[in-house]
């Protein structure tokens, strides 16, 4: 009888969890006309407002992910090729 309480309780859960996330995805709404500008700032972009910074950062990314050819560049991940 507990093995069949507990399984029933699971599912009431799931079935719970299910609904509440449905109904939280019923709540998006579009980007309004005003609110463009704000996401399409420098500071929005993955890269970041400095370009400076964002080579440094690819360069790094390069030279740790060479040798497993992350950014299509061969070597063996000590930049030296």
């Amino acid at each position: 009888m507990n093995a069949k309480l507990t399984t029933t309780l699971g599912k009431l859960f799931a079935l719970g969890a299910l609904i509440s996330s449905l109904s939280a995805c019923g709540t998006i709404q579009a980007v309004q006309p005003w609110e463009k500008g704000t996401l399409a700032r420098a500071e929005m972009t993955i890269e970041g407002s400095d370009p400076l910074e964002s080579r440094f950062i690819e360069h790094i990314y390069t030279s740790k992910e060479a040798a497993a050819k992350g950014a299509g560049v061969g070597g063996g991940g000590c930049g030296c090729n």
